[in-house]
């Protein structure tokens, strides 16, 4: 039996260990949950809730860090060293967020620590699929970080079902789960991530197909739960539990692979059992025959080069900031994901002003990322269709064409309706993590893959800059519209130029990401 098939189960369980992974390394997107309570407790105006949301983001301004590290060291560590800062700086904070001499410093540089572990995670997330699914990397990419759009669903349905209530301190409950969550999830995965090479591609095309099936009913079971999310106490374990049965169940996929390998193995060793005499020309011929093998494994390793993805230009590093490609890649990326990021990071604010209850803000998360989901999960459904008919869609035509309505959704926001409110977060969290998906696989096609770890880092240190942009702006808008000195804005006054101004340059990244799209002028 050959080493590739033996290997097929085992490459598939990196894929899971990446999807787990994924799942909880999106600890900060349940800041929006707690936000509330923290400006309270640490008596800060929404400029500085804003600068706490840019910090978490500011922690990928050193994302280059983990980049460089995955050189040198393996990708076990890496993740384990991501959940490690996690630990650090999350569980700093709920061990000491009441202390009277805990600053709001403090808390800022702890959440930029919390921040950076979430690249390296992603760095060696990344690394894996790109490596053991070198022929379906964008399937492998897009499918795996599809489930960074569950976080913020997990961890709000964690907090309701382990804590069920009986505190009222919302951020020490979240700020337990995310340094502690992590942490457990990297030590159990850890001995699978790592490089694992399989050439079967038949099996590979059929556990796509099992996956694509496992995730969707996930991504439906998380919306249908969002949007349902009004049940508790008992209700709210099982949902949970539910929802942890389908995140397990990947490992059918594997199980199902390690079944057929013993099986074959089981049959080769009956066909050896009845050879007692190989005769000389019985050699030559199996010689002959492996020859053959070996030719036609050549051909097939032509044939999926020629099919798969035109080979990209290898820019490394701090060169590609001489490419024109990269400034109309940075900035389409800067004001149409990026900006749905700050929009996800103020929704708690958002739903305050809006007049939502504080009970009802986790479900307005929830939507968001159960979407968001969704969203990340599109590029992974094109990707696998167009492999099939041995078309590679462009990555900045498909960005472009998501911006316009992630536009729309912003403009939509001014109207002060509730349901206005929740379509638009939709919206806004499908388009968003579309993009942030597609964008994995687009720093691979515009840059090459050889230095794609520290080229993916510097592309998305446009998180942290229109963090700090686009959320001080909101701030600044916001609080003009407070009254008597509170820190405290209410009506849709609040946010309706800033969500006009979003749209507006959201509208922007369509056409620069369309320019980007004419100079490499290829759709298929």
């Amino acid at each position: 039996m050959s080493s590739s098939a033996s290997s097929s189960s085992l490459q598939w369980l990196t894929l899971i260990a990446t999807i787990w992974l994924q799942t909880i390394n999106g600890a900060n997107s349940d800041f929006p949950v707690y936000s509330s309570e923290l400006k309270e407790l640490k008596r800060v105006s929404q400029v500085g809730i804003n600068f706490l949301a840019f910090a978490s983001d500011a922690g990928k301004l050193f994302g280059w860090v983990s980049g460089v590290a995955a050189i040198y060291l393996p990708l076990w560590l890496i993740a384990v060293v991501g959940a490690a800062l996690g630990l650090v700086g999350y569980g700093l904070q709920f061990l000491f967020l009441d202390h009277p001499h805990f600053s709001y410093a403090h808390v800022f540089l702890l959440t930029a620590l919390a921040g950076n572990g979430i690249c390296w995670i992603n760095t060696a997330c990344y690394l894996i699929c790109i490596r053991n699914f070198s022929s379906h990397s964008r399937i492998a990419v897009g499918l795996s970080t599809s489930y960074v759009g569950l976080s913020a669903k997990v961890y709000t349905v964690l907090a309701t079902a382990v804590f069920n209530g009986k505190s009222r301190h919302t951020a020490k409950q979240y700020l337990l789960l995310n340094a502690v969550v992590p942490v457990l999830v990297a030590a159990v995965v850890a001995p699978f991530n790592r490089v694992v090479l399989s050439q079967n591609a038949i099996r590979s095309s059929l556990g796509f197909v099992v996956m694509f099936v496992i995730t969707f009913t996930t991504g439906i079971s998380a919306v249908v739960g969002s949007i349902s999310s009004t049940s508790h106490g008992v209700l709210t374990r099982e949902y949970a539990l539910s929802l942890g049965v389908l995140l397990a169940s990947p490992l059918v996929v594997p199980a199902t692979m390690k079944l057929r390998e013993v099986m074959d193995a089981v049959w080769w060793n009956k066909k050896e059992n009845r050879v007692h005499v190989l005769a000389a020309d019985d050699v030559e011929a199996g010689e002959g025959g492996r020859e053959v093998v070996v030719e036609e494994l050549q051909v097939v390793k032509e044939g999926m080069v020629e099919g798969g993805e035109e080979e990209s230009e290898e820019v490394g590093g701090l060169l590609i900031l001489r490419k024109v490609d990269f400034w109309l890649y940075f900035f389409s990326y800067l004001f149409s994901a990026t900006l749905g990021l700050v929009f996800l990071n103020n929704l708690g604010q958002i739903a305050q002003s809006r007049g939502l209850r504080p009970e009802e803000t986790p479900t307005l998360v929830s939507v968001s990322s159960s979407f968001g989901f969704f969203g990340r999960l599109l590029p992974f459904l094109f990707d696998y269709y167009s492999s099939k008919r041995n078309c590679t869609i462009s990555r900045p035509a498909s960005m472009a064409a998501l911006m316009l309505p992630m536009s729309a959704a912003f403009f939509m926001l001014v109207n002060p309706s509730r349901l206005c409110l929740y379509m638009s977060t939709a919206v806004i969290g499908a388009f968003t993590g579309a993009i942030t998906s597609i964008a994995v696989s687009a720093t691979a096609e515009l840059f090459g893959t050889k230095h794609f770890s520290v080229n993916h880092n510097i592309v998305v240190t446009n998180i942290p800059a229109g963090s700090f942009v686009f959320g001080y702006l909101a701030a600044i808008l916001y609080q003009r519209g407070a009254t008597g000195g509170s820190h405290s804005c209410t009506g849709t006054a609040c946010y309706e130029t800033t969500f006009v101004l979003w749209g507006a340059t959201c509208s922007i990244a369509s056409i620069l990401c369309t320019a980007l799209y004419i100079r490499r002028r290829r759709f298929c």
